[in-house]
């Protein structure tokens, strides 16, 4: 009969660890994992200048609104 996981000796090597170095350049996306097409996020960094000014995503979107309206 073989052994079961709990009818083994526990070996300290097989415990968790603290930390885990990830590389995340190897990482490839959960091809099983639903996928919302209908909202992508985009990430702009703001200069130290204007983020002074604008403070939450919705200033900076309300903004940016509205110059789009104005553009030819």
């Amino acid at each position: 009969m073989s052994k079961t996981p709990s009818d083994q000796p526990q070996n300290l090597e097989d415990e968790l660890l603290a930390e885990y170095s990830f590389d995340y350049q190897k990482a490839k996306p959960n091809r099983f994992a639903v996928r919302n097409e209908t909202q992508k996020l985009t990430v702009v960094v703001l200069d130290e200048d204007v983020a002074q000014v604008f403070k939450t995503p919705e200033s900076v979107n309300k903004v940016l609104r509205a110059l789009i309206e104005s553009m030819p």
